[in-house]
């Protein structure tokens, strides 16, 4: 037991107070009536529950001014808590024991120093309220922060809203105007038409004229009048046919480029061939659009081309290959032009078998000066400016894609491969692509 000297320099701390009551209120059921305390024969009588929560301020005076009492209390915590009173006694508590509990047995049991252990009890508790006041804020932050993202990812939802109602606005506009051209090839058949019906009244003119002469006098003269408007009328009739002609030339033309240009406008906008369908109206779950993140990252070996005919089967998708860092991974022994025309004639032939966006990235720091490139059909190739490298002008491709668009990136460079990942892009290895176009 401790010297009469010792004691509390401040109060117990709130949570070790109700625990060392709550202690003490259950002692207090089991004591026989003439030995309860008489300013707590009152309470003793209270359930245990509303005994420590009614009578706590009692129970705990009382635990400070008799000592009878508070040792009766202290023998219940060291019969429920034998190893921590015993290490309490020699002073020091097990370094895995709640605070509050250290605080209380050290205040019933009052070994010797056990102010300290209340004290240092204490410091844990309010460590520990410390922590829990430091993440709730850290949460409180993590809210906001989350809250403030699906505020800026509506605003994304807005733009793009408002970006699809402008195109579909343009594609109005081509369709007026296709219209309108389609009216203007009707106006100039119409024409067509009248012209001809004017040649063949010329031609019955002709003919009349040419029986109006009986005489034989004037045989000469209207056979000679006759070739005239024969020749004439076959005059008439070319001219008529080379208007017309002409004519629907330049209407053919227009048209096919107005076709040409809505054709080209919906491919690369990705426009429907109706603005809706019946079955559009009908509510249901449908399914994501697939996507590179849609193939599978590990399923085939890095070196398996199946890997990048999935890639190849997504829609719209847009293929960067790093040129030189192809070439030089599958035909290192070759001079660089020959290394660039080998690779651009298998990705003319991928191209036109796949069906997406190729674009062939080559480093143009290791040129002396422009090169003349035959670019097959379907395959855009670049070279990077004077002081820029190609993995740049590779990654400023990548990020002037819109968000959500399809890319995968062929290099077997571990900087370039991060980095685009990072942007959205499916990183290929060099090798993967050699083994496609060597398949064919």
């Amino acid at each position: 037991m401790s010297s009469a000297g010792e004691g509390l320099s401040r109060p117990l701390p709130e949570r070790v107070r109700l625990h060392v009551v709550e202690v003490a209120a259950q002692v207090l059921g089991k004591m026989p009536a003439a030995a309860v305390p008489s300013p707590l024969r009152g309470i003793a009588k209270f359930e245990p529950r509303k005994r420590a929560r009614l009578g706590a301020a009692s129970i705990a005076a009382q635990l400070e001014a008799d000592k009878e009492f508070r040792e009766l209390v202290a023998e219940a915590v060291e019969a429920a808590w034998p190893e921590l009173v015993a290490g309490l006694a020699e002073g020091a508590a097990p370094p895995a024991a709640d605070p509050v509990l250290v605080a209380a047995a050290a205040y019933l049991t009052r070994p010797p120093g056990w102010p300290d252990l209340v004290e240092q009890a204490r410091e844990e508790i309010e460590r520990a309220a410390s922590l829990g006041s430091q993440r709730e804020q850290a949460e409180t932050r993590l809210r906001e922060q989350l809250a403030a993202q699906r505020v800026a990812a509506r605003e994304e939802v807005e733009r793009v809203r408002e970006q699809l109602k402008t195109l579909r606005g343009e594609n109005t506009d081509l369709r007026r105007k296709l219209h309108d051209a389609r009216e203007r090839v009707k106006a100039a058949e119409a024409r067509a038409a009248e012209l001809a019906a004017e040649a063949e009244a010329a031609e019955a003119r002709a003919r009349a004229v040419e029986a109006g002469g009986a005489a034989d006098s004037e045989v000469r003269r209207l056979k000679e009048r006759l070739a005239d408007a024969e020749r004439q009328m076959e005059a008439s009739r070319r001219a008529a046919r080379e208007g017309r002609s002409v004519e629907e030339v330049r209407i053919r033309v227009l048209l096919d480029a107005l076709q040409g240009t809505v054709a080209g406008l919906r491919k690369e906008l990705a426009l429907p061939t109706m603005i809706s369908r019946p079955a559009d109206s009908v509510a249901a779950v449908a399914p994501d659009a697939p996507g590179v993140t849609a193939v599978p990252a590990r399923a085939l070996a890095d070196d398996d081309p199946q890997l990048l005919d999935q890639l190849l089967a997504i829609p719209h998708l847009h293929l960067i290959i790093d040129g030189y860092n192809v070439t030089k991974t599958g035909y290192p022994s070759l001079t660089l032009a020959d290394q660039r025309t080998r690779l651009l004639t298998g990705l003319g032939g991928l191209a036109v078998q796949a069906r997406v966006e190729v674009t062939c990235v080559f480093d143009g720091a290791e040129l002396d000066g422009p090169v003349h490139v035959s670019a097959p059909r379907g395959v855009r190739v670049m070279f990077s400016a004077p002081g820029e490298i190609a993995d740049d002008l590779i990654r400023r491709l990548v990020r002037a894609e819109p968000k959500g668009r399809s890319m995968a990136v062929v290099s077997s460079d571990r900087e370039v491969a991060d980095s685009v990942r990072r942007m959205g892009a499916r990183p290929v290895p060099a090798l993967l692509l050699i083994r496609r176009l060597g398949r064919g």
